[in-house]
Parts: C-alpha cells; sequence; structure tokens
C-alpha cells in the first residue's frame, strides 16, 4: 500500500492567506521555506535552503492557522504531496507540487507556545463517534479537529 505523508519543518515566508470558497469554506495558504544548517569540520556554519512548499489547509484548521501562524515562525506540517496541473495565459501547461495539510502546528525546538482548544460552532456537523466534528472531540482539553471528510476520531485519553 503507498503512502503519500509528507513533513516538513522549516519557517512560514510570509502570513497565512484566509479565503473563503463560494459555498463558505474557508481555506488558508501559506509557504514553508526548508532548510538545513549544519557544522563542516572546520566548525563553521553552512546553510542550504531545500526549497519552499505551499501549503493549503481547510475549514477550521485554515481559521486557526490564520488566527495563529504568522510570518517567520517556525512550524511543522504534516500533509499529502498533491500535483496540480493548469494552462497559463499563453496556453503553456504548467503544473506545481502542494502540500494538502492534515496537521500543523509550531516547532518546539528553539520556542515555547501556549495552546487554547477552539471554541467555533460547526453549524450542526456532528458525528458518531462522540465528536462535534468541528474544534475537537467533545471530551477533554487535546480532542483532535474532524478529518476532511470524515468524522472525528474518539478521544485517546490524553498523554
Amino acid at each position: 500500500m503507498a503512502d503519500n505523508t509528507v513533513t516538513l519543518v522549516g519557517n512560514i515566508t510570509d502570513d497565512p492567506e484566509l479565503r473563503f470558497t463560494p459555498s463558505g469554506a474557508a481555506v488558508a495558504n501559506f509557504t514553508v521555506a526548508v532548510n538545513r544548517r549544519w557544522r563542516t569540520p572546520e566548525g563553521q556554519w553552512e546553510d542550504k535552503l531545500d526549497g519552499f512548499f505551499r501549503c493549503n489547509c481547510w475549514r477550521d484548521m485554515a481559521e486557526n492557522v490564520a488566527e495563529s501562524m504568522t510570518k517567520g515562525m517556525r512550524v511543522v506540517v504534516t500533509g499529502r504531496l498533491q500535483q496540480r496541473s493548469w494552462d497559463d495565459q499563453e496556453g503553456n501547461k504548467r503544473s506545481a507540487f502542494e502540500i494538502q495539510v492534515d496537521e500543523v502546528g509550531p516547532s518546539l525546538r528553539w520556542a515555547t507556545a501556549s495552546v487554547q482548544k477552539s471554541q467555533r460552532s460547526g453549524g450542526g456537523q456532528s458525528s458518531g463517534s462522540g465528536g462535534s466534528g468541528s474544534g475537537g472531540s467533545g471530551g477533554g482539553d487535546w480532542g483532535a479537529p474532524a478529518p476532511v471528510g470524515g468524522p472525528a476520531p474518539a478521544d485517546e485519553g490524553g498523554f
């Protein structure tokens, strides 16, 4: 079974852009710059930019990202790599790879964070597994948001 999961650790290059589809679904887009740093045998720091990766979040996560993340923040992103193709104005075929984000959060390697559970109402969404479908799984402070297209997972009981 093939798995298409990627994890990025890098810095957000600009404040996330929050938009809404005609049906009202929130989408946030941001770019993560991924670079590596290491010490040479001579003791000097070496840096190498590995690339810029466009990331897309949907619904409640999009709103949370727009409220919480800012330019320059170091983040950890997990998601699925997706190729998008289109024809440009001159009729040339173009394509780009983007990350459809499943999870995103601050990197705590050189920073601290204060986490607050979202208190959004999801317009009546609910799942049969005890979750609210929007903003958490109903019980405990560490409920997971519902995945896109599926019910919220049952509470794992914390850490």
